[in-house]
């Protein structure tokens, strides 16, 4: 039987009457359980499970579910388009809040599963389905298996008693996957949000006294920029992470200063989640480290090939891609290009594929850098910086009134190269968000250089 599974089913029969989820009323570990196990006898057997649920907690019980009966799980984004998500479960049964945007194929809501429970047989290991960013194409469907075992024994309850954490990423992207079965193998609570909104973070955080919580970079900032922020009560968190996107290092250094020294940074992708981190630890008297996104941590390996590219291996690396060959000891092109200091912490520079070539000489200028110049400006909250053509074009909210000619100074005084000033500068009242917190560059192109 998988470990993991046994992990999980200890937790849920361990936790009592204890609050697991925390969503318009209480879910205790027991309720969990019964839900589970109705879930469990209302699905049958299937072979390849789609989940295509929103963040509540039968979303994450769909999904223990479906593992107990041995099938495979596909997690379907909840910022994928529609094609994606038709092309990725192809084949399979989908279970979703949303029937009508799957118009044909074996499709459930919550309400077909609800069935008398079942006796369980779980299987040897897991088998889970995670679909890439799909910024090129159709998404390709990554294999995990093991690293849900590695969670299991990373993750146990804490002396100190039950944790609380809050979840904002979506439940069905690796981040918030990981997050809340993390927080069930460690027996915490979960405080579940559909959605960011960073006043409700900020409330959540001082109502439930939230200790663990995990946020992007542009979701940081906006708690940040909030006008409640400084009049909340934020002592009771002990471990803010970070990660999906480079953090500027004034941003960084600010969350310091409001969390205190409880902020760290990771570094992973859907193909291999835990690739690098950096605890506040690291960080105190030690600015120069703010731009990075830490040591590779144990069981992973690094490296940068000759063009610059970050190259991983290890234990936290899926198994393949799904139709192709297990990726074994092999190594992994990340798509981030990067360098490592003389201590062995790695800085990302950007994405290749986001890298623009400027001008008759074909400079290559990453936008990330660009943006972080532009972020320290104090006029700036927040900038996104694109290639169109052979032209950097850069997207501002800005926190008071500037120029695009003074932004444009600014970028040239800190970097002292003309290639690396963008030709062009708009502002905007927010920068378009994916569902999991990233900055939409696709939105924000088509929404800038459209006719």
């Amino acid at each position: 039987m998988s470990f993991f599974l046994t992990k999980v089913l200890a937790a849920l029969d361990d936790g009592g009457d204890r609050p697991l989820f925390v969503q318009d009323g209480v879910t205790t570990y027991h309720q969990a359980r019964d839900r589970l196990r109705r879930l469990h006898g209302g699905l049958g057997d299937v072979g390849t499970l789609a989940v295509d649920l929103r963040n509540r907690p039968e979303t994450v019980l769909v999904q223990l579910a479906a593992l107990l009966r041995g099938a495979t799980v596909l997690l379907v984004p909840a910022s994928a388009p529609t094609r994606d998500r038709l092309a990725a479960a192809r084949g399979a049964t989908v279970v979703t809040d949303r029937p009508h945007d799957w118009p044909a194929g074996d499709v459930r809501t919550l309400g077909d599963l609800d069935a008398e429970p079942e006796p369980l047989h779980p299987p040897a290991a897991v088998r889970l389905l995670f679909p890439t960013g799909g910024t090129t194409g159709t998404p390709k469907l990554i294999r995990h298996s093991g690293i849900y075992d590695g969670m299991a024994h990373i993750f146990a309850p804490s002396p100190d008693g039950p944790g609380r954490t809050l979840l904002v990423a979506p439940m069905t992207h690796m981040t918030g996957n990981a997050t809340v079965l993390g927080a069930l193998l460690r027996q915490d609570t979960v405080v579940v949000h559909d959605g960011f909104d960073a006043g409700a973070v900020l409330g959540a955080i001082q109502e439930h006294r939230i200790d663990t919580l995990s946020l992007t970079p542009p979701r940081l900032a906006a708690v940040l920029d909030h006008p409640k922020c400084p009049e909340t009560d934020l002592t009771s968190v002990r471990s803010l992470s970070l990660g999906a996107a480079p953090l500027p290092p004034h941003r960084l250094a600010q969350a310091l200063d409001v969390f205190g020294p409880v902020v760290g940074q990771g570094y992973g992708l859907t193909e291999a989640p835990m690739i690098a981190s950096i605890s506040a630890a690291e960080l105190l008297d030690r600015p120069e480290r703010l731009g990075s996104v830490g040591r590779i941590v144990p069981g992973m390996a690094a490296r940068i090939t000759a063009d610059g590219e970050v190259e991983v291996r290890g234990l936290s690396m899926m198994d393949g891609y799904l139709g192709g060959p297990d990726i074994g000891a092999g190594w992994l092109r990340t798509g981030d290009l990067g360098r490592f200091d003389d201590e062995g912490y790695l800085y990302l520079l950007d994405r290749a594929d986001d890298v623009v070539v400027v001008g008759e000489h074909g400079t290559k200028v990453p936008t990330t850098v660009v943006e972080h110049a532009l972020a320290t400006h104090p006029a700036v909250r927040s900038a996104a910086v694109f290639g169109h053509g052979d032209r950097l074009h850069a997207v501002v909210v800005a926190t008071s009134e500037v120029t695009a000619v003074a932004l444009q100074a600014h970028t040239r005084e800190i970097f002292g190269q003309e290639h690396y000033v963008p030709a062009a500068v708009a502002f905007i009242a927010a920068l378009p968000l994916t569902d999991v917190g990233k900055v939409d560059k696709r939105a924000l192109v088509q929404l800038v250089t459209a006719p």
